[in-house]
């Protein structure tokens, strides 16, 4: 069995992506329907443009990628963008939760990063939604920790993160990252900063938590 990044079996990544996906499924079943109109934590999107992109990998084949991609001028975030909202607006919410479900397994990764990255993106799109919809889902720590054993500098720029002087400093497991002025959170959403995302309020501590709020 191959090795995934950051020294986890391949085998662990992919069954944790499974559950994710499943656990995922489940939550987005049970939104109630005005909860799928409602902002995302991914500037631009509602909750069914995030739950819609989420399984782009598995319903596209690569020449509809490559179609896709045309149609975008070359812009692989105008793509993702336009793909979302088409299919935010094509699907039912139940079948766009199905779609993680029947695809648990999908062997789909994104071109850089392997099944570490696949496992980030439905981990993150996750607390896209359920954060700002008061969820309140806790992302189980084998999950978290394959990805915070993963988090790199080199991506912020990527996602936006501007992380440089913070030292992020979870407060419900051993982890942290980074040096400077502390800011102090649930592991998950210090995930999150990494990923360029801002929280809703009252989710960080420490005197630069404002910077990484939403207003």
């Amino acid at each position: 069995m191959g090795n995934a990044s950051n020294g986890h079996p391949e085998s662990e990544v992919r069954a944790a992506i499974a559950a994710e996906r499943r656990e995922l499924a489940a939550v987005f079943d049970d939104l109630p329907a005005e909860k799928w109109d409602e902002p995302s934590l991914c500037s631009g999107w509602r909750v069914r443009e995030v739950v819609a992109h989420m399984s782009l990998g598995f319903r596209y084949s690569i020449p509809q990628v490559a179609k896709e991609l045309v149609k975008a001028r070359g812009s692989l975030n105008r793509m993702t963008d336009r793909c979302a909202r088409k299919d935010a607006a094509a699907f039912s919410t139940s079948r766009l939760a199905a779609f993680l479900r029947d695809n648990a397994t999908h062997p789909w990764k994104p071109p850089v990063g392997g099944f570490v990255a696949a496992l980030g993106h439905d981990v993150v799109h996750g607390l896209d939604v359920t954060v700002p919809a008061g969820v309140g889902r806790t992302v189980p720590e084998d999950r978290l920790r394959i990805l915070l054993d993963a988090v790199d500098p080199k991506a912020f720029k990527f996602f936006g993160a501007q992380l440089d002087g913070v030292r992020l400093c979870a407060d419900d497991l051993d982890w942290t990252h980074g040096s400077g002025t502390p800011v102090t959170g649930a592991a998950q959403d210090l995930l999150l900063l990494t990923f360029g995302r801002k929280l809703p309020k009252g989710r960080l501590q420490g005197p630069l938590a404002d910077r990484f709020t939403l207003t």
